[in-house]
């Protein structure tokens, strides 16, 4: 920037003249919120217009605007405003700078703009705030908004260069952090370390903060990115921190997501919806899905499976041939994008939406950004020169300096870029001469060749999927090429999973949104509405594109036990960043049983959140419960969908540890079951003659008198024979059957014994006489031995169980 500011002295004292001349404060109001600005430039008074209660903390100054010039942050020390054209002035004297900022109230908030900046000096960042409240019993550090039960105040950055959060990293990532805190939904005896994603609203010790930010971008810098100390980040013009613009709300807790959507359209921000309602708010924002890799070929029994389910959404985990240009494998879509239309269609037709999962900007090295000539928008850490001259087939290649290339860390596939030739390289060399070693030459199918002395040579920036990532320029075609996708085939979901890749721009979260939102622009406008959007992370601006989040993942421990505390923690989030829930992803496989699907829907019911069901026509199949699964699936999810399941009882499943059952009894009706469940785990011991080695529980039945039901679960390493089972010392039962490996055997409450095989296949029923299960209201003891068939440290678990009388649930 070019400034003029040799008379900053005369000017700060014009603004002590105009000052002495005005009231001290400058008040801006809402329809709820009032705020004062005192002759400093700071915001002291942060005031529910109805009560005037009081929010602002006055233990942390709140600076309209903080700079930071020579890497030194600068709140003003002097303020002047003209309420006729709405501008205030704000000065900072160490620097010599003159920021001029346009305000606008309005019924639901009060925008804020820097519209001339003025100095000898340069400014690289614009902070607006931090600005500090009192309130701190919920805060949205995404979305950027903090509350207490009565009162809510938030900041909405107005354009993508305006950064939700702090500058704490030169990259601009928004960083995550862990603060103990007490999680609503994590059954833990005291405090639990909840994840918080981003900084736009912040813990303080007396409450919070709201801040954002804006950076000059207009000179290249070289910072630390993603494990790379020395990352260069390119120029990028977007008018640096002229235009920076903010929003600050103030409203009644119940209102806060009515007063986020006037602002957004008011202020054009992107207001897609589901049904024509917002999707913060729409019911079918956290529809359900099935994840399944269907072809145009087998897509109708891929369908079929989704609407026995209840669900209107498909979604294809893995159809890209390639990560860049996108084009679909072969085997499963030989028309490419054509394919893809049809199959869109078909299946609109039968009422169900299709969506893919993508990795944003990941590029394989398959693609045609890579081979056989590679882009050279593909991003680069850094570059360097030859030192001398290289034929097609040498080995070593000489270089002036390392600095970017002998960072090991995230340098997964070790290439470089001369001309149209990728180069992959075994190491540096320790010292002078520098050297590339072991080389591998026109690597990636590109063309090895000769190169002259000062060529440039560059280390491409990568990911350890194997991938190469792209700069600002191209990750804005790739986005683009993506849109186009959507808009010629009609998909109706995505996931930007990867979506971190955009810090390769070196730009962090700015990249990050700059990516999501030129896709969203570049959508028909019919496709901007009715789609579903979720990512791997979120962002501030980025929260009024996507949908929600499913965070969660099936692949590291049993149905249940898979990152459990972590898709309770999700829920901690979502909630309090005004989000639609999700609970993840879990997978149904031949070995799924109803018990563990039900234990999902109660959550999902009790959360009010969706999740995805990793599966297949051949897996439900293959599961002998397998209907039965799909049909309980139904009819949860058409409850849930409908807001049928009352609050007190909602409550109820949102604690893990509670099960539930529905059956289906006619039209709209419904019964739900809760369970009481007690559990043992029965291993395999010796002990002297005559000594028992059955274990027992004191089984506290909290319902009526019924029949005792129980699932008794064979290790996976053996069989078992000869169950015991008494109950109360009174009434034994003994069946002389065996229970196969990684089989159950369930009693329910009508006598009933099915034994079934490790797939869930049902092997042949028993009738137990009903005098024997009875189990009395109360606490009663319980027995329970087998043999086991094979010598193994492996336990028997049993679940005795008990229900209550149940309760009516219509639609």
């Amino acid at each position: 920037m070019n400034y003029n500011f040799h008379k900053s002295l005369s000017v700060l004292l014009f603004a002590l003249v105009l000052s002495a001349c005005q009231k001290n404060e400058l008040q801006l109001q809402t329809d709820s919120l009032e705020i004062l600005v005192n002759d400093r430039g700071h915001i002291i008074s942060f005031a529910h217009i109805q009560t005037n209660a009081q929010y602002s903390d006055p233990s942390q100054s709140s600076p309209l605007i903080s700079i930071r010039s020579n890497d030194v942050i600068f709140p003003p020390d002097q303020s002047t405003w003209d309420i006729n054209s709405q501008i205030i002035k704000l000065f900072y004297e160490s620097p010599g700078i003159e920021v001029t900022v346009t305000y606008r109230e309005k019924g639901s908030h009060i925008t804020f703009e820097v519209s001339e900046v003025i100095g000898n000096n340069p400014i690289d960042i614009v902070l607006w705030g931090p600005f500090a409240t009192t309130l701190q019993d919920v805060v949205g550090e995404t979305v950027g908004v903090v509350q207490n039960p009565d009162y809510a105040i938030g900041i909405q950055a107005l354009n993508l260069k305006t950064l939700g959060g702090y500058p704490t990293h030169e990259d601009d990532t928004e960083p995550s952090y862990n603060i103990f805190a007490t999680s609503t939904y994590v059954d833990v005896a005291d405090s639990v370390n909840v994840i918080y994603r981003g900084q736009t609203a912040k813990h303080t010790p007396n409450g919070s903060v709201l801040q954002a930010y804006t950076r000059d971008r207009s000179k290249e810098r070289i910072i630390p990115v993603w494990g790379h100390e020395y990352y260069v980040a390119p120029a990028f013009e977007d008018g640096g921190v002229i235009g920076s613009k903010i929003a600050l709300f103030g409203t009644p807790a119940q209102s806060v997501l009515a007063t986020i959507e006037k602002i957004v359209l008011e202020e054009g921000l992107p207001y897609p919806t589901l049904n024509n309602e917002w999707i913060k708010t729409s019911s079918l924002a956290s529809a359900s899905y099935i994840i399944h890799s269907f072809s145009e070929n087998n897509l109708d029994e891929a369908l079929e499976l989704t609407k026995a389910a209840g669900l209107n959404y498909l979604y294809h985990g893995d159809p890209f041939r390639n990560w860049g240009h996108f084009d679909l494998k072969e085997e499963l879509f030989p028309d490419n994008w054509e394919s893809m239309k049809r199959a869109v269609e078909n299946a609109a037709e039968q009422g169900v939406r299709l969506g893919v999962h993508t990795l944003s900007n990941f590029i394989t090295t398959n693609d045609p950004y890579v081979t056989p000539v590679p882009d050279p928008r593909l991003a680069k850490v850094g570059n360097s020169t030859l030192s001398a001259h290289i034929d097609a087939s040498q080995t070593t290649i000489p270089i002036d300096d390392p600095t970017f290339f002998n960072q090991m860390q995230n340098n997964n596939l070790q290439t470089v870029t001369i001309g149209g030739e990728l180069i992959r390289y075994s190491r540096v060399s320790d010292s002078e001469p520098w050297q590339l070693l072991g080389c591998e030459r026109g690597a990636f199918g590109t063309t090895a060749s000769s190169h002259e002395a000062g060529s440039e040579i560059s280390k491409l920036m990568d990911h350890d999927y194997r991938v190469f990532l792209s700069n600002q320029s191209l990750s804005e075609e790739i986005a683009i090429r993506l849109a186009d996708l959507f808009n010629q085939t009609g998909l109706r979901q995505i996931s930007f999973d990867g979506l971190e890749g955009n810090w390769s721009t070196g730009m962090g979260q700015y990249g990050r949104q700059l990516f999501a939102q030129t896709w969203y622009n570049h959508l028909k406008p019919e496709l901007q509405h009715d789609i579903i959007i979720d990512a791997s992370n979120p962002g501030h601006s980025f929260w009024h594109i996507y949908t929600r989040m499913n965070w969660g993942e099936p692949w590291y421990a049993g149905f249940r036990e898979s990152q459990t505390q972590y898709r309770l923690l999700n829920q901690d989030y979502f909630s309090r960043n005004l989000m639609p829930r999700m609970l993840g992803w879990f997978s149904m496989t031949d070995a799924t049983g109803l018990e563990d699907i039900e234990w999902l829907l109660a959550r999902a019911a009790g959360f009010d959140a969706g999740f995805a069901m990793v599966t297949s026509p051949d897996i439900v199949r293959r599961n002998g419960l397998g209907t039965e699964v799909i049909q309980a699936i139904s009819n949860w999810e058409t409850l849930r969908m409908a807001g049928s399941f009352p609050e007190e009882i909602k409550e109820k499943m949102r604690n893990v540890n509670n099960e539930f059952h529905l059956v289906k009894l006619s039209g709209k009706d419904y019964q739900l079951y809760q369970y009481h469940i007690e559990t043992i785990n029965h291993a395999r011991i010796t002990r002297q003659p005559g000594e028992p080695v059955w274990t027992d529980i004191r089984f506290d039945n909290p319902y009526h008198e019924q029949n005792l039901q129980w699932v008794i679960h064979a290790p996976q390493d053996t069989s078992i024979r000869n169950i015991f089972i008494e109950i109360g010392n009174s009434r034994a039962i003994e069946l002389d059957i065996e229970i196969p490996s990684g089989g159950f055997l369930r009693i329910d409450g009508n006598g009933i014994a099915s034994l079934y095989d490790s797939r869930q296949i049902k092997l042949h029923d028993i009738e137990i006489p009903a005098d024997r299960l009875l189990i009395y209201s109360g606490e009663q003891r319980i027995k329970f031995d087998c043999s086991f068939q094979q010598s193994t440290d492996s336990t028997v678990r049993v679940e005795f169980k008990t229900m209550d009388e149940g309760t009516m649930i219509s639609i």
